[in-house]
């Protein structure tokens, strides 16, 4: 069996796919469909392009007219149902997909369509064009969905409307203006899905990047709500804490010049890419009071120019009582990542307590 992601467009998976489509396209050739989706490049296609590969070619198979093939996706949904496919599978994300590439000219019947797919498998990457080509009437649309009975739809509407969401397009004028957003997140705040909650939380945190003073004013006015909204708020300032913003600081009580360090060293001074850096620290509460002690630390990845970027990762957060003190020992993986290049050479690791670097020491990151 293939350990590649890719390989969930498997021939066992267009068997069943085709099953599905005999049973709900009128006229479907199996056979002719099986032969389109193996053409001679779909080895070398990646997980993506094997996705964008099978609702180009489910496409051949529909009515040009998106609004017959519409109703028809909504029939493939509804076998796919009865036959017991499992929901909010990978594989499936061709499905949103078909209707942003062949349905952003029909609005009035690629609305309905996101709705019910999103029920089966997220559509949040399937609706950015449509932002972008409709503004407000497209906000309007996740306005109204975050007042829908299922949850996975008012999921949508937080999580297809973040400024900067993760792996797909960015929506320039939410990142201007977040103002359309505000009312969407008002209505999840209390939502009682924690997907949909966490998914409000993530919203925030694109806004705090470009707007603090905004999801500031948010934390203040939700703040003891509930426990679920206080959580939203932590997890949506997240960002915040990490750049040590003041207001945030303030707003959680988290003060560092009532704490301090002891002890730090770089226990392995140098780190081959592939290994971990290890570190240690003892940290003190120094105040007359019990205080919340948020433990961070930043590591400064030597870049490709020979500059240096922090990145902050959180340790934990905890309450320790006046002079308590805690060891931490800590690992950072330099393993090999897709999403990172690492740069022989010297770095730094810092240790912040409440958003307040504390100390600074140098490593040297080497080949493997």
């Amino acid at each position: 069996m293939s350990n590649l992601l890719k390989d969930i467009y498997s021939p066992a998976f267009y068997g069943r796919l085709s099953a599905t489509l005999t049973e709900t396209v009128p006229g479907f050739d199996k056979k002719r469909f099986i032969a389109r989706i193996f053409d001679h490049g779909f080895a070398d296609k990646a997980l993506k392009e094997r996705m964008y590969h099978t609702s180009q070619v489910l496409h051949e198979f529909l009515p040009d007219d998106f609004p017959k093939a519409a109703k028809l996706l909504a029939k493939i949904i509804a076998q796919l149902r009865k036959d017991k496919v499992a929901e909010d599978g990978l594989a499936y994300m061709f499905l949103p997909d078909y209707v942003e590439r062949y349905g952003l000219q029909h609005f009035d019947s690629a609305i309905p369509s996101l709705e019910l797919i999103t029920q089966f498998v997220s559509c949040e990457f399937a609706v950015r064009p449509f932002i972008l080509q409709y503004g407000s009437r497209m906000m309007d649309v996740f306005l109204q969905w975050s007042l829908h009975n299922n949850y996975k739809v008012r999921r949508l509407a937080s999580e297809g409307s973040r400024p900067r969401l993760p792996w797909a397009m960015a929506i320039p004028a939410l990142k201007k203006d977040p103002a359309p957003v505000l009312p969407i997140l008002e209505n999840l705040k209390n939502d009682p899905s924690e997907w949909v909650r966490r998914s409000v939380a993530n919203n925030l945190n694109d806004i705090a990047k470009d707007h603090p003073a905004i999801v500031m004013d948010i934390a203040r006015r939700w703040k003891g709500i509930s426990k679920e909204t206080d959580a939203i708020i932590k997890h949506g300032c997240r960002t915040l804490l990490k750049q040590g913003h003041t207001e945030v600081l303030a707003h959680y009580g988290l003060n560092g010049s009532h704490a301090s360090i002891t002890g730090f060293k770089v226990i392995t001074p140098r780190v081959a890419i592939g290994d971990s850096l290890s570190f240690s620290f003892t940290v003190r509460n120094d105040d007359k009071a019990a205080q919340t002690i948020r433990l961070e630390y930043g590591i400064y990845y030597n870049k490709s120019k020979g500059q240096l970027a922090r990145k902050v990762f959180k340790i934990s957060e905890r309450l320790l009582q006046p002079g308590e003190q805690v060891q931490i020992v800590k690992k950072q993986s330099f393993k090999i990542i897709t999403t990172r290049v690492f740069y022989p050479g010297a770095h730094q690791v810092s240790v912040i307590v409440n958003g307040e670097e504390k100390g600074v020491k140098e490593f040297e990151l080497v080949e493997g």
